[in-house]
């Protein structure tokens, strides 16, 4: 789990994001009252509507809910002498759509859905804007993720290479070891060359003030071409052709697939 926060209505709302997004509700609680969220979160869960939305959460996310304290707290509710904490739920009912956490980052959060709930009592429009915020954190970790996802496909495929390498072209050209790794450079950049337009030293020293390699800078759609590239070129390498005419197939490949990704593309957002 990591934790983000998000912006909304001049307030900080911490995120831990996880397998399940978990909004802090003291944050939440805060935009009503910035010096009594805990009163503002008792007085939330002690309406019967809000007792049964939690209570129904509960019961179709948790196996281990106990119905039994919950329909107690469903008969107490709305009285004016029925209070509830988030941690005597927690603990009367084994509720896990609510949590407390201690420390520096203390304070009770709740699963998104009833997070939003929460936030719709607040105040409407701020739950409106929450919801955007929250919206567009998922919108940026999916992205970072399919970054990621290319990025691992592209290394998996090069492994995939370099092991070609190995079997096709180490044994017949060199057969000292500490070449080997010049070969597999050289076939990299060979890659790099096709689709770049550059060697890795030729991006380096254009790019001085950069971090990583020129791979670690590419567009999600150069990450795609690469890796198909990386999978052909091991298929050429079997088929023992030598590295001039590997390299006009890879760089047609190259142009072809990075045209139609870019038409691609552009049509979608022209339709957005």
């Amino acid at each position: 789990m990591s934790r983000k926060t998000v912006e909304v209505k001049g307030l900080s709302v911490t995120v831990i994001v996880g397998e399940d997004d978990y909004i802090s509700l003291t944050d939440i609680a805060r935009y009503k009252d910035s010096e009594r969220s805990d009163y503002i979160l008792q007085n939330w869960m002690r309406n019967r509507s809000t007792i049964e939305f939690i209570g129904l959460w509960e019961q179709l996310h948790n196996s281990e809910f106990k119905s039994i304290e919950f329909d107690g707290f469903k008969n107490q509710a709305g009285s004016n002498s029925f209070s509830l904490t988030p941690s005597r739920w927690i603990d009367a009912t084994d509720a896990i759509g609510i949590v407390t956490k201690k420390g520096r980052y203390g304070g009770t959060y709740a699963h998104h859905d009833i997070a939003l709930e929460f936030a719709s009592w607040i105040s409407a429009e701020f739950k409106l804007y929450l919801l955007k915020e929250f919206k567009r954190l998922k919108n940026d970790e999916n992205a970072n993720v399919e970054w990621s996802v290319s990025r691992t496909i592209s290394k998996v495929n090069y492994s995939i290479q370099t092991d070609a390498i190995k079997e096709h072209i180490v044994p017949k050209l060199i057969k000292k070891a500490e070449l080997k790794k010049f070969v597999y450079a050289d076939e990299a950049d060979m890659l790099n060359l096709a689709l770049f337009g550059m060697t890795a030293k030729q991006w380096r020293d254009a790019n001085k003030g950069k971090k990583g390699n020129i791979r670690d800078h590419a567009t999600l759609e150069q990450l795609v071409v690469l890796s198909n590239m990386e999978s052909f070129n091991a298929e050429l390498i079997k088929q023992a052709l030598d590295s001039d005419q590997r390299f006009i197939t890879l760089n047609k490949i190259a142009v072809d697939q990075m045209k139609i990704l870019i038409s691609s593309k552009s049509i979608k957002l022209l339709k957005q």
